[in-house]
């Protein structure tokens, strides 16, 4: 098993995952839904990403 505590990376992405999704809160709250989704979906999948490689 992999131990993902020790991964910089990993902590880095999950971080900056977290970070996106309430700049996402704050731009629905403007009103902003098309740009707070694509946001959404592309700056979360670097946790994806970063676990495949």
């Amino acid at each position: 098993m992999i131990n993902f505590e020790s991964n910089s990376l990993i902590e880095k992405a999950v971080q900056f995952s977290l970070d996106i999704i309430e700049f996402c809160e704050l731009l629905e709250e403007k009103k902003k839904f098309v740009i707070a989704k694509q946001l959404l979906r592309s700056g979360t999948s670097i946790g994806a990403n970063a676990f495949e490689a």
